[in-house]
């Protein structure tokens, strides 16, 4: 076997993490093809001079079955990997009530026996654990009960497939593989998180708010008392804390003994936990090299950089030395489940016991389903008063308990932001918004798609016709009354920063004939179809996209014959991320970026360094902290929260829009004669592309190969490396750039100039790859409080939908459903409509089909697969009768919006009302299945 060579193989140095060198090679980037020798994706193609995309980056590879993801690849595709595949599974327990003494693997006698066993008293031995952020108990010692169901106690490694998969097989729903002691019950621990947000407004919805979040604070326990949160006391008088609890409890007094003319809407609200159902299962592929010292791993990840960071945690104290770690993070598909999954270290574990062999560990479907991250189960209780008369909301009281299983995981932020966006696209005087987490013994929950919005918005929704009911309004036109408008405040005290277009949205939806024709169509439909009840609902929702602490990473680079490359940190996860990148540099540079690579961990030529918690960080911290030019509230953010279209198009039209401004435009300048001084009067900002030339003020038409060739022969700006960084608001710096002081909405920047500079340029251009890394000037991040509002940013949709329910069985039948959406200018329209489509088709099995039960008869005892979960279909989800319409842009300007959770969260609370409209009964726990339905109507 050879020694592999990885910087004569192209590999990337990507940082050094706890003295293990970190080296990156994306499947599918240049660095990987070449060990390879072929490109993994198929190449970027474009509509000719308009640049709008053909296909997907990876379209041809999906349609193809060609698309390579980490399941995907053995030891033999490997080119300086040994090539005998070994292969591993883990047993994990099945009961979490009772401490564990053991296994019992004499069902595999001698011949399937495994060639190496690892349990947590190896790992203890070798300084093996998890990341502080994943908890203890990697895998359980002996005489522990487990935290939650499915919670691994041993990894077995096998030489070979054969007997590794026999012995599965053997060993699969075995009861006396896992041997149990003393009962001692599930344990109890407090919860993994607990906060409230109270608001009280003013007298106007647009006045200064009397106590918000925001104005003041969100508000913590004391304590706990028996695992159940101690509230500060209520003072009027008192610490902020204490004048927000009395502020609660005016709000609950109200509540309580409300006036006259209020209404009070008082319900129990239920959602079920599920499996994000991604199309690849967790896996992981690792070989550690001990003589070189290496460890190599092929992982799918929604956030390389996060693996990267935890392995090398993970690393730092282990026995075995380990110099260097090797990452081939893959595309892959997640729904969230892939943020923060703890299977990457059961890879490492794997390898790092193969005794010189790669170790492949990939779950079969009934092991994922036992063990991925779930979306949380959530209970709620809503008390939400209204004036009579005036059909305006006054107040709402929630309280919010989600499940958040036996690790923490991201159950705080899920936490809060279903507590934060509970008020929906609603208007509301005084919230108080009191939330838990409790930690149980269930299968973790994380960041699955909707991250706690779909639960409470969804919830919010079926309140909002239960009242209109009430009132006898129609329920569009109660929504209308209390839609929140501009310059208005949200539950945290915040006024959202995007125009609110909700309202827009209810109009629309309002003239629809689905809505206008219900009471004469349910009159037709049920007289000529005995048997069934016909209804139409609506729901409406505006998400956040975005987390109130984002970065990315982007580099863009102009070739002289006017090619177009792009590198960029974010991670294709199905979005069509990639595609939609690419096409982003047209705005700059008169068309897509010719070359793409993804999942880019390699910054070296912009090395940002931060510290802290992004979300936690004081004012005094940040101040001291960004003295350091290099310093950044947060390196990187993942793939999620539907973060691509605005935030991570913010770092590729920054990096583009430089290498315009002082590359190509001065070389325009040049080319139509005299320079800047001798036109004063173009401005680059009324230049436009035209057909893939740029014109500006009637000067001859520059074709971008013409441009580019100018600029790189005078030396300017061809190559750039940018980082951003937001915070509900761009943090903004000063560079001096070719004697021009220059303000632009980014934190760090990399320069590179074409051939033509003079030697002093060149000589700065000192980096890694030949950039010239700049001092930033000054910076001016946004204000720490700001994360107080937890939200800011929204896109909105509407959906309405109509169903029929047979009586005699409870089925529903979606007959049709119309969705329209707001969100800003579409970068690539096909991927919206294909987000919105696949959105609509998770909502649908929310509302109707799928369920995962919390404890032992769910998959944490690992009996579950497709076969007891039911996903819709395509006769579910009603395929050729569903339409949809996006809001027109309110300017050419608009910056694109992420809609990729709040897609699916409408068509939740649209189904369950027009299931009300059909049966007369208002459910309020998920799913509505057809024996809730048959026990209604019976």
């Amino acid at each position: 076997m050879r020694n592999f060579d990885a910087e004569r193989r192209g590999f990337l140095k990507a940082s050094v993490l706890a003295g293990v060198s970190v080296y990156l090679a994306p499947l599918g980037s240049p660095a990987f093809a070449a060990l390879f020798e072929e490109r993994l994706l198929t190449p970027l193609a474009w509509n000719g001079a308009d640049g709008t995309a053909k296909f997907r980056i990876d379209g041809l590879a999906k349609a193809t079955g060609a698309k390579i993801f980490a399941r995907d690849i053995r030891a033999r595709d490997m080119p300086h990997w040994p090539q005998q595949q070994g292969h591993a599974f883990v047993l994990r327990t099945t009961k979490a009530d009772r401490a564990y003494q053991g296994f019992d693997l004499s069902a595999l006698g001698d011949e399937l026996k495994p060639d190496r066993v690892v349990t947590a008293e190896d790992i203890a031995r070798d300084g093996l654990a998890f990341p502080k952020f994943y908890g203890e108990d990697m895998l359980l010692p002996r005489g522990k009960t487990a935290a939650y169901l499915g919670h691994a106690v041993a990894i077995l490694i096998y030489r070979d497939f054969a007997r590794f998969r026999f012995a599965k097989n053997k060993l699969r729903l075995r009861e006396d593989t896992i041997r149990y002691g003393e009962i001692t019950g599930p344990i109890a621990r407090d919860p993994w998180s607990t906060f409230r947000f109270v608001r009280v407004g003013g007298e106007t919805p647009y006045a200064d708010d009397i106590y918000s979040s925001l104005k003041d604070m969100p508000i913590f326990p004391a304590g706990y008392r028996k695992h159940d949160p101690v509230w500060p006391e209520a003072n009027a008088k008192g610490k902020l804390e204490q004048a927000g609890m009395d502020h609660a409890a005016h709000i609950g007094a109200e509540l309580d003994w409300p006036p006259a003319e209020w209404f009070v809407h008082e319900r129990e609200y239920a959602t079920q936990s599920i499996d994000t159902s991604a199309f690849e299962a967790d896996n992981a592929n690792g070989w550690y090299d001990a003589a070189n010292r290496a460890l190599h791993l092929v992982v799918p990840a929604q956030s390389p950089h996060e693996v990267l960071d935890s392995a090398g945690e993970m690393l730092a104290k282990a026995a075995m030395k380990i110099d260097k770690l090797f990452l081939h993070p893959c595309s892959t598909v997640g729904f969230g489940s892939k943020i923060r999954s703890n299977f990457p270290f059961y890879g490492i574990v794997a390898a790092l016991y193969g005794d010189g062999r790669p170790v492949r560990l990939a779950n079969d479907r009934y092991e994922h389903f036992q063990t991925s991250l779930k979306r949380h189960a959530f209970r709620m209780r809503y008390r939400i008063a209204v004036d009579r008369k005036s059909g305006l909301l006054q107040s709402f009281q929630g309280t919010f308990e989600a499940n958040g299983g036996g690790r923490c995981n991201l159950t705080p932020a899920v936490l809060k932001a279903a507590a934060a966006e509970a008020q929906s696209i609603y208007y509301f005087p005084k919230s108080d918004l009191a939330a838990v987490a409790i930690a149980s013994h269930a299968i973790d929950a994380g960041s699955a798609r909707g991250f706690g919005g779909l639960q409470s918005m969804a919830a919010t929704d079926m309140a909002m016709d239960a009242i209109a009911a009430e009132l006898g309004l129609d329920p569009i036109e109660f929504r209308l009354r209390n839609v929140l408008q501009g310059g208005m405040k949200n539950a945290q005290g915040a006024i959202p920063t995007d125009a609110m277009r909700a309202g827009e949205v209810l109009e629309k939806a309002r003239v629809h004939p689905l809505w206008m024709r219900r009471a004469e169509r349910k009159k037709e439909y049920e007289a000529t179809r005995p048997g069934w009840r016909y209804g139409v609902g609506f729901g409406c929702a505006q998400k956040s996209f975005g987390t109130g602490a984002q970065s990315a990473f982007a580099r863009v680079e102009i070739a002289p014959d006017g090619r177009i490359a792009l590198w960029h940190v974010g991670t294709e996860i199905g979005t069509g991320m990639s595609t939609s990148q690419a096409v982003v540099c047209a705005r700059r540079l008169g068309r897509p970026a010719d070359a793409a690579n993804f999942s880019v961990t390699d910054w070296t030529d912009l090395p940002m360094v931060s510290s802290g918690d992004a979300h936690a960080l004081n004012e005094a911290d940040s101040d001291r902290a960004a003295t350091n030019p290099r310093w950044t509230p947060l390196y990187c953010s993942p793939s999620d929260a539907s973060n691509s279209a605005y935030y991570y198009s913010h770092a590729t039209d920054a990096a583009a829009r430089l290498i315009f401004e002082h590359g190509l435009w001065p070389a325009a300048l040049a080319l139509w004669g005299g320079g800047r001084a001798s036109r004063p009067s173009l401005r680059s900002e009324d230049a436009r592309w035209v057909d893939g030339k740029l014109s500006c003020a009637g000067m001859r038409p520059l074709a971008l190969a013409e441009l580019a060739k100018k600029a790189h022969a005078q030396g300017g700006v061809t190559g750039t490396v940018v980082h951003v960084f937001n915070r509900w608001q761009w943090a903004e710096s000063e560079w001096d750039i070719a004697g021009q002081r220059v303000r632009a909405p980014i934190d760090g920047l990399a320069l590179r100039y074409g051939a033509g500079a003079p030697a002093a340029k060149k000589a700065m251009m000192k980096t890694p790859n030949g950039f010239h890394l700049l001092e930033r000037r000054a910076v001016e991040y946004p204000p720490a409080q700001r994360n107080n509002p937890i939200v800011t940013r929204y896109s909105a949709i509407g959906t309405l939908v109509e169903v029929a329910v047979e009586i005699a069985s409870g089925k529903v039948e979606l007959l049709a459903h119309h969705s329209i959406m707001e969100c800003g200018v579409p970068i690539v329209p096909q991927l919206v409509s294909g987000q919105l489509q696949g959105g609509l088709a998770m909502g649908i099995g929310h509302a109707l089909h799928e369920y995962l039960p919390l404890y032992e008869d769910g998959p944490g005892n690992g009996s579950w697969n497709f076969n007891r979960y039911r996903l819709p279909r395509a006769s579910d989800v009603a395929v050729w009768t569903q339409t949809a319409e996006i809001l027109p842009p309110l300017s050419a300007n608009d910056a694109p919006k992420g809609i990729a959770e709040v897609v699916m969260i409408p068509i939740v609370a649209a189904l369950v009302n027009g299931i009300a409209h059909a049966t007369g009964h208002r459910f309020s726990e998920l799913p509505v299945t057809p024996e809730k339905i048959r026990g209604v109507l019976a």
